[in-house]
Formats: C-alpha cells, structure tokens, sequence
C-alpha cells in the first residue's frame, strides 16, 4: 500500500512536470506574442507621431488657406459693391433712356397730324414743281 502511495506521488510529479512543461510553452508562447505585440505597438506610435506631424501640417495649411480665402473675400466684396452700384446706375440710365422715349413718343403722337400735313403740302409742293417744269419745257419748245 506504502508502494500505491509513492506510485500515486510519482505520477502527481510527473503530472506536475507535464503541466509545468506545458505552462513554459504557452508562456514563452505568451511572451512571443507580447513581443511582437510591443513591436507592432512602437511601429504604431512612430506611425501615429508621423501622422500627428502631418496632421498638425495640414491644419496649419488649412488655416492659412483660410485666412487666404477670408482675405479674398473681403477685397471681392468690394468688387461686389462696385458692381452693385454699377448696375443701379445702369438702371437709372435705362429708366431715363424709358422717359427720353415716352417723351418722344408722345410729342410725336401729338405733332402725327402736323407732320401728315406737312408731308400733304409736300407733295403738293413737289407735283407743282413738277407741273410748273413740264409748263416751262413745254413754252420753250419751239412751234414747228
């Protein structure tokens, strides 16, 4: 029985030689991967101060193309007023130019009779010319 007692014990130790064989596998295993972990953890913070230094770049581009553009905007508002006042002067030229028209138009409505007329004692005007040459041609043709 003494013997069923140091055989049990035994196989407990080699058991536990077993489990204690496998445990430094899995922990030289673990410590495998925690290496590649930390290696893969450093490319990734040199990565990310990249990253960072191109970023911090970036914006810094960014603002000045934005003060940029504010700063064109603000000389192009200037151009906008210039434009808008252009074009209320056009407008006042256009409204005096209607006027001019209506005014025209008007007078000329009110004198269309006056100038009918006129052009009536033109053409009689015109057809006793006429007349008064053919009379004339006609008295200085000689008599045969």
């Amino acid at each position: 029985m003494e013997s069923l007692l140091y055989i049990s014990a035994i196989i407990a130790a080699i058991a536990f030689a077993i489990l204690v064989i496998y445990l430094v596998i899995t922990l030289k295993s673990v410590n495998r991967t925690l290496f590649h972990v930390a290696n893969t953890m450093e490319g990734l913070e040199k990565q990310m101060n990249g990253i960072t230094k191109e970023t911090e770049e970036l914006l810094h581009r960014t603002n000045q193309l934005a003060d940029d553009i504010q700063d064109k905007s603000e000389a192009l508002n200037t151009v906008f007023t210039s434009v808008k006042e252009l074009g209320s002067s056009f407008q006042q030229v256009n409204q005096s130019i209607r006027n001019v028209s209506t005014v025209v138009s008007t007078t000329t409505e009110n004198q269309s009779d006056n100038i009918a007329q006129a052009v009536k004692w033109g053409n009689v005007a015109i057809d006793l010319y006429n007349k008064f040459k053919q009379k004339r041609k006609s008295d200085q043709e000689p008599t045969t």
